[in-house]
């Protein structure tokens, strides 16, 4: 059984406070064979410059030091691709460093980043993540991806990791779903949840109006996952700019990004999940223990933790940030987030390890209606709206910059901007894609806290970001 010592759980401190004052990004899509992975990455620079009124050219004077993720050399064809880019951007002869850590390879960039502000070795950072999955047929890239698993003992099987997956599946459906048909349903509600809402983000290339029934009719890919269950295979570049609180201020001062309190903490497990140990259930500040002292009479089969039904790593990272910033109840502390659905049973298990339901209870945050921006059967708003980017599902999986855009995606809901960005007609028009007749504005009202998750492998590495409003911190810095 694991334990951990009173040093390991210790809550990690900043030496003093981070801040992130813009982020930008290029258009996703499967494919685009008209620009270099150099000028993707120009694009979401240029963006974010944008965004707080500056040039390319005035942000970069700011830069001290940069964080550059990408998943695999090989899929992008290119080695020390960090300096290629940093090269391009104009950064020479500042310092950078490349990050890979499967796909969580955004959220460690980004975890990177704000450690080198937070220990005052740089008062501006630029973390920036791409992928470039156009240049290899589909298979190819597919086992390229399989060879983060454990090249000794699990990739001579010759998964993939919709097969990694779909025995997580398998193995929750059973135990929590009780293999109910209803479950099954749940899961497609997510896909259809995020490609819908994906229709309505010009960054997106997987928006589609579908049904419940759409999901279940459509390929099998590994069983019970199907094709519609699966995220995008995807192109495309995205930055933030960290800072301390004094350059905050300057970069900032009158635009209307407010400069965003950012924390980020990361968890790990053991890379082979079939040789993970079990452990006690590590208790978020909104659980105790005797919730969880008959998890297995309710749920036969249940007595593992975690087992192929959690995920160790997320509940670390969960456990690691909200001590941090002092969230005692994240159904009702935070406002929006973005999680990394790579597969609809994927997002259900971190449900759970973040604490918005207990264990076994994650299909209730999508039936109850709390993980949509509008309730289809009310109209109301949810509780806690997840993924209203369309997610990776829904607006992009390119690798390194997954984690990045959450972070992207989680700022424009804080500062109020997301239907001035997303609704533009110019950025439709310049992406080349047709704004729906019925767009909807998928801004969360009054959003003070927000956050994401940065998944690797099986959960083999996960870093949850959070970021707040200034204004709306829940423990004052002293």
């Amino acid at each position: 059984m694991i334990t951990f010592s009173e040093r390991q759980l210790r809550t990690p401190k900043y030496l003093r406070p981070v801040y992130l004052v813009t982020a930008g990004q290029s258009r996703f899509d499967r494919a685009i064979p008209e620009k270099k992975t150099e000028e993707l990455c120009i694009d979401a620079f240029t963006m974010a410059a944008e965004l707080i009124d500056k040039s390319p050219a005035e942000l970069k004077k700011y830069i001290h030091s940069a964080c550059y993720g990408h998943f695999a050399d090989h899929i992008g064809d290119q080695l020390l691709g960090e300096a290629l880019i940093h090269d391009r951007l104009g950064l020479d002869p500042t310092g950078n460093i490349g990050v890979k850590a499967g796909g969580a390879t955004g959220g460690s960039t980004m975890w990177e980043a704000v450690k080198t502000v937070a220990s005052g070795y740089s008062d501006c950072v630029l973390a920036m993540g791409w992928e470039r999955m156009d240049e290899l047929p589909t298979d190819e890239n597919n086992h390229i991806i399989a060879c983060a698993a454990d090249k000794d003992w699990e990739t001579p099987l010759g998964h993939t990791y919709t097969g990694y997956y779909a025995v997580m599946a398998q193995k929750y459906w059973q135990v929590f779903g009780k293999e109910e048909d209803s479950f099954r349903r749940t899961m497609a509600e997510i896909a259809v949840k995020h490609r819908g809402d994906a229709r309505f983000n010009p960054f997106a290339h997987g928006g589609m109006d579908i049904t419940v029934e759409d999901v279940l009719k459509s390929p099998v890919v590994a069983y019970p996952l199907r094709l519609l269950d699966c995220c995008l295979m995807s192109v495309g570049a995205s930055c933030a700019v960290i800072c301390d609180e004094d350059t905050a201020l300057q970069l900032t001062k009158d635009t209307r990004n407010k400069p965003l309190r950012i924390w980020v903490t990361s968890g790990s497990h053991t890379l082979r999940a079939g040789c993970r140990r079990n452990m006690e259930i590590p208790l978020l500040p909104n659980e105790s223990k005797d919730q969880y002292t008959d998890l297995e009479d309710r749920f036969p089969g249940a007595e593992r933790y975690p087992g192929f039904t959690g995920f160790l790593a997320a509940r670390m990272a969960a456990y690691y940030a909200y001590n941090m910033c002092g969230i005692t109840d994240p159904i009702e502390e935070i406002d929006v987030a973005e999680l990394h659905d790579a597969f609809t049973i994927s997002d259900i298990q971190t449900y759970e390890d973040l604490g918005f339901r207990p264990y076994g209870e994650g299909r209730d945050y999508v039936e109850s209606g709390d993980c949509y921006h509008t309730i289809p059967s009310t109209g109301e708003p949810g509780r806690l709206p997840s993924n209203v980017s369309g997610g990776l599902m829904g607006c992009a999986h390119a690798i390194g910059a997954s984690g990045i855009m959450q972070i992207f995606e989680v700022a424009t809901q804080l500062w109020g901007r997301w239907a001035e960005i997303h609704g533009d007609p110019k950025l439709w028009e310049m992406f080349g894609r047709k704004m729906p007749t019925d767009w909807k504005d998928l801004q969360v009202k009054n959003p003070r806290r927000g956050l994401t998750i940065s998944h690797a492998g099986l959960g083999s590495n996960v870093t949850c970001a959070i970021l707040s409003d200034p204004d709306h911190l829940l423990i004052r810095d002293t």
